[in-house]
């Protein structure tokens, strides 16, 4: 049971992220490389606020959130304004810069030593989120209400003007639309949902280092996306249970761990050229990248 439920927490997380990667991938059709390095960024800031200014759980949330959308001005306002292959480098190099400070600050991180020993969140200063049950409630909450925020944005007149930027960014300009504004609100909205999953990954493990955000996440979670589909809030929930139940079906086949690691890899890839070959908008998308 305690399984299943660790399963059903790690479904939560990877649901924030991919849904919130998917207002700039889906939304805007900007790929980004750079999704793990906000996944870190918001687990970081999440543990400097319990650990050092001991808030409870809502302000220590939401400082995670306002410091990494405003760590990702950073890289909005230099790389929107590329496009295709640049734009995806741009958020590469970013993703590289990130782990490389986590990794090398050892007085502020530790580095590769990590910070272990991360307390448990305490909601309105009473009630402790300890133990998987009350991680179960807490990441399903926040998955659920992640999931309703962003089925109404995508649905909304910013939504539409997000997908009008996607479809012909010329002719939103015509229309008098600023483009480079809408797509860094899309860029910071994104980031700093992504920063939810990031203070329920330290907290709920207790222990975080550099190697759990680097670019392998990145690439991890792009996939997710992109296998899942594009454009609604179906694909990126779809997206998130496959990448966690299927590593976890391969366990009951027999193999060992280490042959079953590159099986998944295998599978990961011919997943995505025969999607992109066959159903480009992904299993349960309605956009295709273009």
């Amino acid at each position: 049971m305690d399984y299943i439920l660790h399963l059903i927490i790690l479904i939560n997380i990877y649901v924030i992220i991919t849904t919130s990667t998917n207002l700039m991938v889906g939304l805007v059709n900007m790929l980004s490389l750079g999704q793990a390095a906000f996944y870190g960024i918001g687990a970081y800031l999440s543990v400097l606020a319990l650990m050092v200014f001991n808030w409870p759980l809502i302000p220590a949330l939401l400082f995670a959130m306002a410091g990494t959308g405003l760590i990702s001005l950073l890289i909005a306002f230099p790389s929107l304004r590329l496009k295709g292959d640049y734009f995806v480098l741009a958020t590469l190099g970013f993703q590289l810069i990130v782990f490389t400070v986590l990794y090398n600050w050892i007085s502020v991180t530790r580095g590769p030593f990590g910070i272990p020993g991360i307390p448990s969140p305490q909601l309105f200063g009473a009630i402790q989120i300890s133990g998987l049950r009350s991680y179960l409630a807490l990441s399903s909450v926040l998955a659920v209400l992640v999931v309703f925020l962003f089925y109404h944005l995508i649905h909304s007149p910013f939504g539409r003007a997000l997908r009008g930027v996607r479809d012909d960014e010329l002719s939103m300009k015509a229309l008098g639309k600023n483009v480079t504004a809408l797509k860094i609100q899309a860029f910071a909205i994104s980031s700093s949902f992504i920063a939810i999953a990031g203070f329920l990954y330290a907290t709920y493990v207790s222990y975080i280092d550099p190697t759990s955000f680097n670019l392998d996440e990145s690439i991890f979670i792009l996939s997710a996306v992109i296998v899942g589909g594009l454009g609604n809030v179906r694909g990126p929930v779809v997206g998130a249970l496959l990448i966690i139940l299927l590593p976890e079906a391969l366990r009951f086949i027999g193999l060992p761990d280490s042959i079953a690691a590159n099986l998944r890899q295998i599978i990961y890839g011919l997943a995505l050229i025969l999607l992109m070959r066959y159903r480009p908008q992904g299993l349960a998308g309605t956009y295709a990248i273009k």
